[in-house]
């Protein structure tokens, strides 16, 4: 069981910014920047391009919507898209807001933000998507 499985179960705690009933996105505990997000399918899957058409495209869409909600509630140009693939086994999309192209390096130093920091931030990206939805 990967260790996305173990936040979607429960196991493992985790800042949520969405939540649908198959996909759910959070914020990466050691980002690039601030409103550094993580995107999945709920069902384990290791390799995106192994998810079935209906899961990949509805992965892609809930990204999409987090990202809005995500360009809304932190300060920044665009929001950024990565899949690497390689650091758990579990499809997921990399959701980054980039103010330059140096934001979306993966082999810089990250973050280190607080849990009370990481806390505020999905607090915010949740707001933002609540009145999108309004």
């Amino acid at each position: 069981m990967s260790i996305f499985s173990k936040i979607v179960s429960g196991e493992i705690p985790a800042h949520k910014v969405a939540e649908s009933i198959d996909y759910l996105a959070f914020l990466d505990i050691s980002p690039l920047t601030e409103g550094h997000v993580l995107v999945i399918p709920k069902k384990e899957v290791d390799y995106l391009f192994d998810l079935d058409d209906e899961l990949y495209t509805g992965l892609q869409l809930f990204a999409k919507i987090v990202a809005d909600g995500i360009k809304k509630a932190v300060p920044c140009k665009r929001v950024g898209v990565a899949v690497i693939g390689l650091e758990v086994p579990h499809a997921h999309i990399h959701l980054v807001p980039l103010n330059n192209i140096d934001d979306l390096n993966f082999s810089r130093p990250k973050l280190s933000p607080s849990p009370e920091e990481l806390e505020a931030t999905a607090e915010r990206i949740k707001i933002a998507l609540r009145e999108e939805r309004d």
